[in-house]
């Protein structure tokens, strides 16, 4: 008789547990993503003032030509070919 009680015990806390998680493991998670998304949020405003110089204000977009052409440079790699499949 006490074997059963103590499977009867197990299957309880087992249930027990179950509940438990579905009731409170989102709200763990949602707290999380949270407590995370304010953490990127501030290290990402450092990071953004950091790079932004003080007459430049957030959205503006600068060009650097120089930039540009160099780039535009390093993608050209050769010559195009075209093959043709023969029978």
């Amino acid at each position: 008789m006490a074997f059963l009680k103590i499977i009867l015990f197990i299957l309880l806390g087992y249930y027990l547990l179950k509940l438990l998680a579905k009731l409170f493991v989102p709200k763990i998670i949602h707290y999380a993503a949270k407590k995370t998304e304010s953490h990127f949020r501030q290290a990402f405003e450092g990071f953004e003032q950091q790079q932004r110089p003080q007459g430049e204000q957030a959205g503006d977009v600068a060009k650097n030509k120089k930039s540009t052409k160099r780039k535009m440079d390093s993608e050209k790699v050769g010559e195009y070919i075209d093959f043709e499949e023969i029978d």
